[in-house]
């Protein structure tokens, strides 16, 4: 008995001293368990979570502000890109809420690191019965029937109400993990035949109906061949879920289809989260393989560099994706563009997880980076699910704080019907799509009516080839489809326009969207036919101007170069 008093009375103690964190509110709810996954069991008490927190950041809105200020062209400050030190100011949370936050976990016997740059994401691990008490939840298991995975989570959870304020989110908590969330966008169709590597002149040879490779997409977007010369203006491609790209595979790419360029060049490699990038021919990937392939193999002399993330998340289920962007965050130098082919369904992730991940695309924007993403491959059905009444958008493509890119097919170019696009549910529209989406809406009519959020942020923004995309995979040439075609193919692209920007002394184009939707509007090639089917319905057709389907077109180089004045 006696020593059981003790124990309780050191919890009365322990609770007792800390009034100021007795007094909890409700701080996230999900109201429904997502598509596809039931309840199955309370959580075993002793499992071990892995938690993160984020903190307020100090000032978005300033943040906001000055990435569009340096991104517009006509601004005064258009170019001027923010230093590290710069951007950091803007997120550092306060004094207030790193002390308040920490002495709360403190209290609870809970050692916090800080995981990011500016000191906004704080992370700790305990058993689901300290998480349950410590955040009033209640850590369920789900299992997602389709797949059999199975992730615990809670619908809601508390914080104490003297850190409103202060605390941004839990994490995991609410968020659920899409199963299908990481898969590469990819499908293989068939081997491809042989074909000729180099295409003479700038006509478009109707070999490229059936099978695109980098000459097709020379003649088709007037795209360089020439050399880039500029060692910083480096290329990132980022690689997640053991996807290894392979340099023999890159090696036997460019010997048939880029023989212009040396055999022998090389992508560089960078790491982080335990990532790796092994050499053998069983470990090559698909996806990892088609955004080398076709950044070296396009962007031609541009510097690569495959960003491979590996399995030891400091983000938690976000698998990564905060981990890349904070991992360039620390750098003096980030890369000037960044393609990335995976994605997940918006309604996955809760709106503060969504809105902390696109700040963090902000930071990395106003840095001078260029983000694209694929939109997706399910058309409106989101990352290539059926099951559904109403659209489901993809994310990040919502967040408006990097470029979405859409696929087209053919060599009279429409829009692929599996090409991702809708419109945000957590994003509004943004003021650079001001007024491409309202004049698209009036001539959509009531199509779709009642499915999609009018207000929302629209996507993608852009597009590109993706459909019979020849790649090498362990030796032997075969054809893909996606928009995670697209994006390498896009990205490769502008870091060939920022090649000749800098050597003419300028500043690299960084977050793209407010040149797009301005001045690059009429450098780009309007697709006007085709649909991205889904949930049942034709989807959205593809339109004159920008269009949820195709966004505002595909490249045509030499338009681009004069309208980033080159």
């Amino acid at each position: 008995m006696f020593p059981k008093f003790l124990l309780f009375a050191a919890f009365v103690a322990s609770a007792c001293a800390n009034p100021v964190f007795r007094s909890m509110v409700q701080h996230e709810q999900r109201e429904t368990i997502p598509d596809g996954f039931v309840k199955t069991s309370a959580a075993p008490a002793d499992k071990v979570l892995n938690l993160r927190i984020a903190l307020t950041q100090s000032d978005m809105a300033g943040l906001e502000k000055a990435l569009m200020d340096v991104s517009t062209p006509g601004n005064a400050l258009y170019g001027q890109h923010l230093s590290k030190e710069e951007v950091e100011a803007f997120v550092k949370p306060s004094s207030e809420s790193v002390s308040l936050v920490n002495e709360w976990l403190s209290s609870n016997d809970i050692t916090a690191q800080t995981i990011s740059p500016a000191g906004d994401w704080l992370q700790f691990s305990i058993p689901v019965s300290k998480a349950n008490t410590l955040l009033d939840a209640d850590f369920t298991v789900f299992s997602h029937a389709e797949t059999g995975k199975q992730f615990v989570r809670t619908l809601a959870y508390s914080i104490p109400a003297s850190l409103q304020g202060h605390v941004d989110l839990v994490h995991p908590t609410i968020t659920f993990d899409n199963p299908f969330a990481h898969l590469p966008v990819v499908s293989v169709p068939k081997p491809s035949a042989a074909l000729p590597a180099n295409v003479t002149g700038r006509a478009v040879p109707a070999s490229c109906g059936s099978t695109v490779t980098p000459a097709c997409l020379q003649a088709l977007y007037g795209i360089p061949t020439t050399r880039a010369t500029q060692s910083s203006n480096v290329l990132g491609v980022s690689g997640f879920i053991d996807q290894f790209a392979n340099q023999a595979d890159l090696t036997s790419f460019l010997k048939a289809l880029r023989p212009d360029l040396p055999s022998t060049t090389a992508f560089t490699l960078a790491t982080l989260d335990g990532g790796s990038n092994p050499q053998q021919a069983s470990e090559a990937g698909v996806e990892a393989n088609l955004d080398i392939q076709y950044t070296v193999g396009v962007a031609s002399g541009v510097p690569t560099t495959f960003i491979s993330v590996g399995d030891n998340f400091q983000d938690g289920n976000l698998e990564g994706f905060l981990d890349i962007i904070n991992f360039l965050l620390k750098e003096s130098n980030p890369p000037h563009v960044l393609t990335t082919s995976y994605g997940q369904n918006e309604n996955t992730i809760s709106r503060s997880l969504a809105n902390q991940l696109c700040n963090a695309y902000m930071q990395l924007g106003a840095r001078g980076t260029s983000i694209l993403f694929a939109s997706g491959d399910g058309g409106v059905s989101g990352s290539q699910s059926g099951r559904c009444t109403t659209f489901l958008p993809t994310f990040p493509s919502g967040c408006p704080f990097m470029t979405s890119v859409g696929a087209t097919t053919g060599t009279t170019e429409t829009a692929a019907t599996f090409s991702g696009g809708g419109f945000s549910n957590f994003f509004a529209r943004p003021s650079y799509q001001s007024t491409a989406v309202p004049a698209y809406l009036t001539a959509l009519g009531s199509t779709n009516s009642g499915k999609f959020n009018t207000s929302g942020r629209g996507f993608p923004d852009v597009s590109a080839q993706g459909q019979n995309v020849e790649i090498f995979v362990a030796g032997k040439s075969e054809l893909v489809a996606g928009t995670s075609c697209s994006s390498p193919i896009f990205a490769s692209v502008i870091a060939l326009l920022n090649d000749e920007l800098v050597a003419a002394g300028k500043s690299p184009l960084g977050f793209l969207n407010p040149f797009l939707y301005s001045t690059g509007a009429s450098a780009l090639n309007d697709i006007t036919t085709g649909d991205n089917p889904g949930c049942n319905t034709n989807g959205f057709p593809a339109k004159a101007g920008w269009d949820p389907v195709t966004g505002l077109g595909t490249p045509n180089f030499a338009k681009l170069k004069t309208a980033v004045g080159l």
